[in-house]
């Protein structure tokens, strides 16, 4: 296992979920000989619609609670801190998490996009808003859980008095747990939050920090992972149905032959097979038509798969467009394989194009295609639309 290089002069804040991983994470950095603090950050959720039930086993029913800041993990946040000996506070983010997260979320949806509201949680509000906080308060770090790791290159630069000026330029790398690695959501970060962010667990597989955490005597080792989108209580289909106003519409295959109703366009997204069309399938949704108010279904899986997409939004880890290679390696989603491909910007826009070896199925608006070179995250963009 990977030590922590020990630095007793800094100080670093650790963004406590009451989870194992973050709760590992504060504990290697206070072994290491920071100066750790851990905050807890609140998240909007929808109204409350009953007390919840909370005993002594740090099991709580989640009701109208935000699934990473439920009274629960509060609890097993201060109850690690306080096994730490570390100071914890709590950051009320409930405002900003709603209309920089949720709204985005609602806003793309009704666009007929299907956004990853993880990506822009990390952006606008783990490295942005809680960096700001950080910061304010004199820390030199923030830290979190994820599984990913950050690499140095030294480059040296000419200044004005004739003097050459080192400067690093920070590399956002997967995590050494393939399995667990979290750098896909993380391709929006930017040279200065790099500089202040510590990836602790990144450099361990999950058996390594399972163990720490019993090593540390943690009460973290029973909590179970979620896979799910925090805010939404139930399902997506539900949230969006009392969030959004929907227009129900007719759903047409890819031979304009009409084979029933849709609920509304934001409900479906690209590729979906469930609860399209009532006998004659399996049909998968091919296309949004927003136009027209049109879902439109094939019951030929082969038309899902795309060699070419457009992209939007891209950020540079490196702060400029690298020199990108011939091939590099792409994830369309978080669980999908890394495909070869190649990128190429249009002459004098923002926009990029993406060609596949191989082609893709159900390349989906909204999602974020993201660069990987061998270990190293370079950027990423926002999915626009589909080639051929």
């Amino acid at each position: 296992m990977k030590k922590i290089k020990t630095n007793n002069k800094k100080r670093v804040i650790v963004a406590m979920s009451g989870g194992i991983d973050s709760s590992v994470a504060a504990a290697l950095l206070k072994r290491a000989g920071f100066n750790v603090s851990g905050i807890f950050m609140k998240f909007w959720s929808e109204p409350h619609s009953g007390s919840a039930l909370v005993n002594a086993e740090f099991k709580t029913d989640l009701q109208g609670y935000n699934r990473c800041c439920s009274p629960d993990a509060e609890r097993r946040a201060r109850k690690v801190a306080e096994i730490l000996n570390i100071p914890f506070y709590v950051l009320d983010a409930r405002k900003e998490f709603k209309k920089k997260v949720v709204d985005y979320f609602l806003s793309e949806h009704k666009k007929g996009r299907t956004p990853n509201p993880c990506i822009i949680c990390n952006k606008e509000i783990k490295f942005g808003l809680l960096l700001k906080k950080a910061l304010s308060l004199n820390a030199d770090y923030i830290a979190t859980g994820h599984y990913a790791r950050i690499g140095t290159t030294n480059n040296k630069k000419l200044i004005t008095n004739n003097k050459k000026l080192i400067t690093n330029n920070y590399k956002l790398l997967r995590a050494r747990d393939k399995n667990k690695d979290q750098s896909y959501f993380l391709w929006q970060l930017s040279q200065n939050q790099l500089k202040h962010i510590l990836f602790p667990v990144g450099s361990y597989t999950k058996t390594e920090v399972r163990k720490l955490a019993k090593k540390f005597k943690l009460p973290v080792n029973d909590i179970p992972e979620s896979q799910e989108i925090c805010f939404v209580q139930t399902n997506v289909y539900d949230f969006l149905k009392n969030h959004l106003k929907l227009k129900p519409g007719k759903i047409t295959t890819d031979k304009r032959e009409i084979i029933g109703e849709h609920a509304g366009l934001p409900l479906y997204t690209i590729g979906q097979r469930k609860g399209i069309g009532k006998s004659g399938g399996p049909y998968y949704v091919l296309a949004k038509n927003q136009k027209e108010n049109l879902l439109v279904v094939t019951k030929n899986e082969k038309k899902l798969l795309k060699k070419e997409l457009t992209l939007e939004k891209a950020n540079w880890i490196s702060g400029t467009p690298p020199k990108i290679p011939k091939e590099i390696k792409v994830k369309i989603r978080y669980r999908s394989r890394l495909s070869s491909g190649a990128i190429e910007r249009r002459s004098r826009s923002k926009i990029y194009s993406l060609k596949f070896k191989t082609p893709q199925r159900a390349i989906t608006p909204g999602q974020s295609a993201v660069f990987f070179v061998n270990e190293e995250v370079i950027g990423g963009g926002i999915i626009r639309g589909t080639g051929n």
